[in-house]
């Protein structure tokens, strides 16, 4: 259980910009922060749904509350997965040869395609928000738990790429690979029984995340952070839109 704490810890401290409460690391217990992915979206989760509860009770002006909606999960998160996702936007949109797309994958600057993309992702968010005067707070909450527990479970099975921080780690296996399988399950069936149809956004998320990770995957020939980053974004704004559009 030590080595569990621990993992989520590490998970804490390197995937969210919430202070961590307890600062530690332990570097065998990276398969384990890998591992507890999921408890880290179930933060975040938690915050998204918070958020939602008290700007609906406070009545808060539509344009308002879309803007801070789609932008909360960035904000937890320090935008970290949003450098993934722009630096993937670049270069699976430059269409050029393997070699060149990584390496403007590894490349600092912001290209024209990742100012394009996230314009686009940004106006996408705020306008399905602005179009939902209600949400339902569970399958808000599950939807970052659904799609870290996919990223715990590519992470951890797929082909990393050689300059990729994984591709030195240790592989997860037994109970690290059960696990997040286990929180994808359940945000998955849960919120559908308890919600209804609104209640399939995590399914969506979990959707939105597979297929992202097969096209960065095939595309840049193995997986990585920025590939994983990239992902959860898309899977949140596909479980957002489920969420938002289906009553």
């Amino acid at each position: 259980m030590k080595r569990w704490f621990t993992g989520f810890m590490m998970s804490w401290g390197m995937f969210l910009a919430i202070p961590c409460p307890c600062r530690i690391w332990d570097e065998k217990a990276r398969p384990h922060m890998v591992a507890c992915l999921p408890l880290t979206g179930g933060v975040v989760g938690l915050v998204w749904a918070a958020m939602t509860w008290l700007l609906q009770r406070l009545g808060c002006p539509a344009p308002l509350r879309a803007v801070l909606l789609a932008a909360a999960p960035w904000l937890v998160t320090g935008f970290l997965h949003l450098d993934g996702y722009m630096d993937v936007c670049d270069a699976l949109l430059s269409r050029r040869d393997l070699a060149t797309r990584q390496k403007i994958l590894k490349d600092s600057h912001c290209g024209a395609f990742a100012v394009i993309c996230m314009v686009l992702l940004a106006a996408g968010q705020c306008a399905l928000f602005a179009g939902a005067p209600w949400l339902r707070l569970l399958p808000l909450g599950a939807l970052p738990v659904a799609s870290r527990a996919c990223a715990s479970v590519a992470v951890q099975r797929l082909h990393p790429m050689g300059t990729s921080q994984y591709a030195a780690m240790q592989r997860g296996t037994g109970l690290q690979l059960v696990f997040p399988l286990v929180c994808l399950l359940a945000a998955c069936v849960v919120p559908p029984v308890l919600c209804g149809a609104a209640g399939l956004a995590p399914l969506a998320a979990a959707a939105g995340y597979c297929l992202a990770v097969w096209r960065g995957f095939r595309q840049l020939d193995g997986m990585s952070g920025d590939i994983s980053g990239f992902s959860l974004t898309v899977g949140e704004l596909a479980g957002a839109a489920v969420l938002c559009l289906v009553r």
